[in-house]
């Protein structure tokens, strides 16, 4: 998404607009070359802040102001929605223990931050005639991640990477999660001795 535009002074194309002061407050409907002059004669600018209104809202301001106050008030928005991205992990089938510790530590922080994790396990080569391990990778993933990771559908091949996706899993979804979890495990322990 890119920069909102304004249109500002003799680029406002209305005959009339809605005109509000630097404070906020409504000076009234006036003529648009009449709300220039105000501004003009203020040292400020006008600026179209509503033009789908009916007449167009514009406001007398400092546009530099303006715009920074703008941007200030767009990263609070963001930081108040936190979460809800989708981060990524990248693996490797044969990827030794102490660097998967670490990925997989990382996707806990992105899990969270209420973050979606893609875990792509990227194949090279001669490894794509072991594609068994990509598997064996993912599942070992979702059982360290077991109790704070939901896994959204069956992992897919793009490629040369075996994706999916882990969704966070919520308060509520984290009590029945436990409550499944041991028996899942104990069988997996029982059909997979390699672990």
């Amino acid at each position: 998404m890119g920069k909102k535009f304004y249109r500002i002074n003799q680029f406002i194309r209305a005959t009339s607009l809605r005109v509000l002061g630097e404070d906020g407050k409504q000076i009234g409907v006036l003529p648009t070359n009449q709300a220039q002059d105000l501004a003009r004669e203020k040292g400020l600018d006008l600026v179209e802040i509503a033009p789908t209104a009916n007449p167009p809202v514009a406001k007398i301001v400092n546009f530099k102001k303006f715009l920074y106050q703008e941007e200030k008030r767009e990263k609070e928005t963001k930081k108040k929605v936190k979460g809800g991205e989708i981060k990524g992990i990248r693996l490797s089938p044969f990827i030794a223990q102490a660097d998967l510790e670490v990925r997989i530590r990382r996707a806990e922080k992105f899990l969270k931050e209420g973050n979606k994790v893609r875990v792509a396990v990227r194949f090279m080569g001669r490894q794509m005639g072991k594609r068994e391990f990509g598997y064996k990778i993912l599942k070992r993933v979702k059982e360290i991640l077991g109790e704070c990771a939901r896994e959204e559908g069956e992992p897919k091949w793009f490629g040369r990477e075996l994706v999916t996706t882990l969704s966070p899993v919520r308060k509520g979804e984290k009590d029945e999660k436990q409550n499944e979890n041991p028996q899942i495990s104990q069988s997996e322990i029982q059909t997979n001795p390699e672990g």
